[in-house]
């Protein structure tokens, strides 16, 4: 089954690093990838832009109405996901806690909903 691993963290510590901080950040980020891809668990994953650059649209009563922003206004942002393969719930758990996400964050774990072609 796949699931949806959605990793929620605060942008603005990000400046706030130091640049030593946030090279480590990011090849913890690659291990993690990596491991999921050595197990075959990776299907997929993206880092998304600062909520900065987000538009939410809606349609009420006919009308499209765009913001611009996030659809959330939330203390911690979603940042990146990783579609993976698991064999269960209790699976793709383990996956999201060695997630570094997890130890600064939060990461969210979906079930993807398989669509017929």
């Amino acid at each position: 089954m796949q699931y949806l691993l959605m990793t929620y963290v605060r942008e603005s510590d990000w400046p706030k690093m130091t640049k030593e901080q946030q090279e480590r950040g990011a090849a913890a980020y690659m291990a993690f990838g990596q491991a999921l891809q050595q197990a075959g668990a990776m299907k997929g994953s993206n880092r998304l832009q600062p909520t900065s650059s987000a538009t939410t649209v809606r349609v009420a009563d006919g009308k499209t109405q765009v913001i611009d922003g996030p659809y959330a206004d939330s203390k911690e942002q979603l940042g990146d996901y990783f579609l993976i393969e698991a064999e269960n719930l209790d699976a793709a758990i383990a996956w999201a806690a060695r997630c570094p996400a997890a130890g600064h964050g939060a990461v969210e774990v979906r079930p993807v909903w398989s669509m017929a072609a």
